[in-house]
């Protein structure tokens, strides 16, 4: 009876200290989730660090005009941000990748986007932590755009994402509505203020915590 109770008594120890254990949050992306545009410390993944608080932690990986394509200018596959992201044994991640993937000189390579969208989404599905993966539908780009980055291929991206991520079961977070409609939340248009990161930031929220 005795070593009974110490089994309990190491059991239920065992059982709280992992209870007590933060939610780990990767937010892998390009310089939108880096925070270019907003005030600094206001990036929206530390705006969600915020509305989801103590019991999260929450990493930014993104990295400033980086692509999903492996075979675009500046691939976020070859970057130590993506390792350290995959080091973290992350619970759950937030991909937001596709903005400079419109750029022409990376979208000639359209036809790899949803395979190298896909083999990024199981990396992080094939680690231990078996994480939540969330994918984002790409910010709007206002008029004209900036740096090369469109509207039109952002749109062309959005079925394709939707479509991988009902194939491998993932959350979608739509940043593309959460900003629409509201050019004044991208000054430069591309990159969110940070007012429009908050605005992000409370989209990427509700999905995390299921509403």
């Amino acid at each position: 009876m005795t070593r009974f109770l110490v089994f309990l008594l190491l059991l239920s120890t065992a059982m709280a200290a992992r209870a007590a254990q933060p939610v780990k949050v990767a937010c892998v992306g390009d310089s939108i989730t880096q925070g270019a545009g907003a005030q600094r410390g206001k990036s929206y993944p530390s705006q969600l660090q915020e509305l989801l608080g103590a019991g999260y932690v929450v990493g930014n990986f993104g990295v400033s005009g980086r692509t999903l394509l492996r075979k675009g200018d500046f691939p976020y596959w070859k970057e130590k941000k993506y390792q350290d992201a995959l080091a973290m044994e992350p619970d759950l991640v937030v991909i937001m990748l596709g903005t400079n993937d419109t750029k022409p000189q990376n979208w000639r390579h359209e036809q790899e986007f949803a395979g190298d969208y896909s083999d990024l989404v199981k990396s992080f599905q094939a680690l231990k932590s078996k994480p939540r993966v969330f994918v984002c539908r790409p910010c709007p780009v206002p008029g004209k755009g900036n740096y090369g980055i469109n509207e039109e291929n952002v749109l062309k991206e959005i079925p394709r994402i939707d479509a991988l991520a009902k194939e491998l079961g993932c959350g979608v977070i739509d940043m593309h509505a959460a900003l629409a409609g509201r050019p004044e939340l991208l000054p430069d248009r591309v990159h969110p203020s940070t007012a429009g990161a908050a605005e992000m930031a409370k989209a990427a929220a509700a999905a995390l915590k299921g509403r």
